[in-house]
């Protein structure tokens, strides 16, 4: 059964991410569950590029107000 939980944050997400990872390099994943643990991979790295997505996208905003607020008043 792959968990479709969403992780609690990217830094959750990522040390899921390791922890497949090494399993999978260690061959301690079963080939039964293999296919799980794949999808599990997936949606945790989705859920990374939004936070990533999300971040980039409020710096943007940040740097644009910033800008804005060093603009002489006309």
């Amino acid at each position: 059964m792959t968990q479709s939980v969403q992780p609690t944050s990217y830094s959750a997400a990522v040390e899921e991410l390791d922890q497949i990872l090494a399993a999978i390099e260690r061959d301690e994943v079963d080939v039964d569950v293999l296919s799980q643990k794949v999808a599990r991979a997936v949606l945790l790295v989705g859920y990374c590029r939004e936070r990533i997505a999300a971040a980039e996208i409020e710096v943007e905003r940040v740097v644009a107000e910033l800008a804005s607020d060093d603009e002489p008043n006309r």
